[in-house]
């Protein structure tokens, strides 16, 4: 059982060596990735991607950016640039990885070895990639589906990072695509599902 401090559970779907990694809410206020996720699965059980629809579900109870402590998840990995910063919404916790939910999707990279990651977030309407030349040109596959530009820097510093620690650090390619937040659920799925379906070949 992977429990949170506020009694959720992490879940992850198909579990599978080498697939691609698929993770929503890493922010509590940026729930649309648990929808899409979810319905994806609903409608695509076969799937070969790997599946976490909500990695942060304290979080999106409360409607917060960080868990349960406090902390965002996405300052919290113990990439090199980690630092101890202040108690805000950007807050990385008292040293890295601290936080059950940043350990339990260490410990799944580890354990499975995704081929490449996409993580759902808002409201930028990018397609940001840390990595390689393979993030990049799979973050410009991605910018043809969705109509969102590649912005390599999403613009501010983001020490402790996700993709820092596995783009950049551990070479697995990895994308952060940055959904619209104005527009409704239901108007994401044909440009996600778009997505998830070319990387189910990937």
């Amino acid at each position: 059982m992977n429990l949170t401090p506020g009694g959720n559970k992490i879940e992850l779907f198909n579990p599978s060596l080498g697939a691609v990694l698929v993770i929503g809410v890493f922010h509590g206020d940026e729930p649309q990735g648990d929808y899409l996720v979810r319905r994806y699965y609903e409608v695509f059980h076969d799937t070969k991607l790997m599946m976490i629809p909500c990695l942060n579900p304290d979080g999106m109870e409360k409607k917060t950016r960080t868990n349960f402590n406090g902390v965002d998840l996405n300052r919290n990995f113990p990439a090199k640039n980690w630092v101890l910063g202040v108690k805000d919404d950007y807050y990385g916790g008292e040293k890295p990885a601290s936080e059950v939910e940043t350990r339990f999707l260490t410990e799944v990279i580890e354990k499975y070895s995704p081929k490449a990651i996409l993580t759902l977030h808002a409201p930028y309407k990018v397609v940001n990639y840390d990595g390689n030349d393979r993030a990049k040109d799979l973050a410009l596959r991605i910018s043809e589906i969705i109509g969102y530009p590649v912005e390599e820097n999403i613009g501010y510093p983001t020490p402790g990072s996700f993709g820092t620690w596995a783009g950049i650090e551990r070479k697995i390619p990895v994308i952060t695509l940055e959904l619209d937040e104005n527009i409704e659920l239901i108007e994401l799925e044909n440009p996600v599902f778009g997505i998830l379906k070319m990387l189910e070949d990937y």
